[in-house]
């Protein structure tokens, strides 16, 4: 199917590894031109050049730290500068959540929750606020919040507010843009392949000795009984980012490999 994001412009914050690297290379693969965002510019850069390599598009690296608004706006503002306008805002940066995070109510202090709502949740209304104008003025857009699974299970209190935040976020901003050609959603992630988790196991296989391969399928709690490759997440993404995705808005689509149990309807 083709996509028609042929000349596309986005922004992909988070966009220097992990999910946010693998929808930007996503969206360039589909003919798209991409600035991608984060905080730490020599990374960003090696991104940047290796994604323009592979699509022959063009992508360019603004380091942006997404919990200040004038560089969200001065992001989008090099953005409309250098590649003639917008039309698509993946927010994809965050801090990563940590297994080992405060859960319960008394480690659970006012700073934890701060924290994990000023990136997640304030930056993507920041990135979202910045961006939204040029969407609505030129009649067609797509946003696209990367959350989490999280959001669906109350195992630690600030790791649920964060992307509860997000998807209350993505609702209001569907409602409120869809009369003017803007679509937005949000897309839960669950265990996914990234650099991070590969480090992660990496270093737990040398101190256990138990193959990588043996910790993801016990890591793999999924319907699928596999882990999503950030790669195949960015698939999903790519696609509601496209004018192919016109019947989707203000909704939340799971994309980790189904969660066993539960109906959710």
């Amino acid at each position: 199917m083709n996509l028609d994001l042929e000349g596309k412009r986005a922004i992909v914050t988070g966009g220097s590894r992990g999910i946010g690297l693998a929808v930007a290379r996503g969206l360039a693969a589909e003919g798209a031109d991409v600035v991608i965002a984060a905080r730490t510019a020599e990374t960003l850069e090696t991104a940047a050049r290796a994604v323009a390599a592979e699509s022959g598009r063009r992508v360019i690296a603004v380091p942006t730290d997404t919990g200040d608004d004038e560089q969200v706006r001065e992001l989008v503002r090099r953005t409309v500068s250098e590649l003639g306008g917008v039309d698509i805002l993946v927010n994809a940066a965050a801090t990563p959540w940590s297994a080992g995070a405060p859960a319960d109510l008394a480690a659970t202090g006012d700073d934890v929750v701060r924290r994990e709502v000023e990136i997640k949740v304030l930056g993507y209304l920041r990135t979202a606020r910045a961006v939204a104008p040029h969407l609505v003025a030129q009649g067609w857009g797509r946003i696209i919040n990367i959350s989490g699974l999280g959001a669906r299970q109350a195992n630690s209190i600030a790791q649920t507010i964060r992307n509860v935040g997000v998807s209350a976020l993505t609702k209001n901003l569907a409602d409120e843009l869809g009369p003017h050609g803007v679509n937005v959603t949000v897309v839960h992630p669950g265990l996914t392949r990234t650099e991070r988790l590969t480090e992660r196991l990496g270093q737990e296989s040398a101190r256990t000795g138990r193959p990588v391969a043996e910790l993801e399928q016990e890591a793999a709690r999924n319907s699928l009984r596999r882990i999503i490759d950030a790669e195949e997440l960015a698939h999903v993404v790519t696609f509601l980012a496209s004018p192919r995705a016109v019947a989707i808005t203000g909704d939340a689509i799971a994309a980790g490999g189904g969660v066993p149990g539960p109906v959710y309807y």
